[in-house]
């Protein structure tokens, strides 16, 4: 391949590191550029809120790659830059200081963003979103000695996970829920109820249905969330985590189609040839379950971004990973495989102990396998996703006999 070609990858996440890691392997010799807008080399996000926020990690458990990785490997890493706009017609990205740099293929790894909640109070002293390593390590320095009052402002995975790992540093946790049950947009009522039971035996304030209308404050710092009706909630500290938003503005930038995300093929080509998309901004087509999926997980952006480096080289390429992540709560542990969407209205089974919460979950539609949870159940992932790959009619009666082995079935 020519010296010549110049690829660059926006974004300094797993995505981004993934896919120039997937052109070095692939033979391409050509000059990367990765240019991120944080000051850190990249790293991932889970252990900001599992093992580096409880301090069982440090940061070599955060960071992709140590930084000599990037020029043993001819990597131009360039942190805390920021790019400014796209020229898809010129093939050219400006960044800091005005300076264009051009490009044969461009990879948009962007990520998201937390959405942020605009009431009263939000911009107080001691309010927190959890998105990058800063973050964490203020709450990690907040809720290390224990003592605190923490607030959680939204029960999706960040609230849930931060929620329990305070609580276990020993911090008074309350997390602040608007909807009946927490995790329910991700894996359903039953599965959502299983988690909030038992953080509530672990002695989180878990409360659902309320109606968050400001965060007080006094001197500039927070102390307490008032709910709708009046009643105040005390708090040393909030952390809002109610979503993310993809960063699509460069995308919308250089006139490419979004949609949830930046739309994408299977090879995670955009709708211009030349500009390519993975981890949590793109909203690729999958072919297997027919339809466009959007996921904000680690083994999403693990996985994207080498299918997306193949794309740039012209490979026919095709993803095909089934959507996956993981939860670590309390001594809780649980690996989800499966195409969400799928579930809706779909028939849960179970094999193992649900009382005891060590079991594997199946959602089922059409006699077939469209999800798979295992909880406290361990190396069986491989074969639950093979039996949804498989799309094929499976006998319920062996599939929750626990002693009948998943590769039988």
């Amino acid at each position: 391949m020519s010296e010549k070609k110049q690829f660059i990858v926006v974004g300094g996440g797993l995505a981004g590191v993934s896919a120039a890691e997937e052109l070095r392997k692939q033979g391409f010799d050509g000059g990367i550029k990765i240019v991120g807008k944080e000051n850190h080399a990249p790293y991932i996000r889970p252990p900001l809120s599992k093992g580096y926020l409880n301090g069982s990690d440090g940061l070599d458990a955060v960071y992709v790659h140590p930084e000599t990785w990037y020029s043993e490997n001819s990597i131009e890493l360039m942190t805390g830059t920021k790019v400014f706009g796209v020229n898809a017609q010129d093939k050219e990205i400006t960044i800091s200081g005005g300076r264009p740099l051009s490009y044969d293929k461009l990879l948009l790894a962007t990520g998201s963003s937390p959405r942020l909640l605009t009431i009263d109070g939000a911009e107080l002293g001691g309010v927190y979103y959890l998105r990058t390593l800063e973050d964490s390590q203020k709450l990690r320095g907040e809720l290390a000695e224990g003592g605190r009052n923490l607030v959680l402002i939204g029960s999706g995975w960040i609230g849930m996970e931060v929620g329990a790992t305070a609580r276990t540093l020993g911090n008074e946790v309350t997390i602040l829920e608007r909807d009946p049950i927490p995790l329910a947009n991700a894996i359903g009522d039953e599965m959502g109820t299983l988690f909030a039971d038992y953080h509530r035996e672990k002695g989180v304030k878990l409360r659902t249905s309320v109606m968050v209308e400001r965060i007080l404050g006094n001197h500039g710092k927070v102390t307490g969330v008032e709910l709708a009706g009046g009643e105040v909630v005390p708090a040393d500290m909030v952390l809002i985590g109610v979503g993310a938003v993809p960063n699509v503005a460069l995308a919308d930038d250089a006139g490419i189609i979004t949609e949830n995300g930046i739309v994408t093929d299977q090879a995670m080509q955009t709708s211009d040839p030349d500009i390519f998309a993975a981890g949590d901004v793109a909203n690729a087509f999958h072919p297997l379950a027919n339809m466009r999926l959007r996921s904000e997980h680690w083994a999403n952006a693990l996985n994207e971004g080498p299918a997306a480096a193949r794309g740039m080289l012209g490979q026919n390429e095709s993803f095909e990973d089934i959507p996956y992540f993981y939860t670590d709560q309390f001594d809780l542990g649980m690996e989800y495989s499966g195409y969400g969407p799928m579930t809706r209205g779909a028939e849960i089974v179970y094999r193992g102990d649900k009382a005891a919460r060590e079991f594997v979950a199946f959602w089922i539609k059409d006699e077939r396998v469209v999800a798979g949870m295992n909880v406290n159940v361990w190396d069986v992932n491989e074969q639950v996703q093979r039996l949804i790959k498989s799309q094929k009619v499976v006998d319920l009666s062996k599939l929750t006999d626990a002693t009948v082995p998943l590769e039988e079935i």
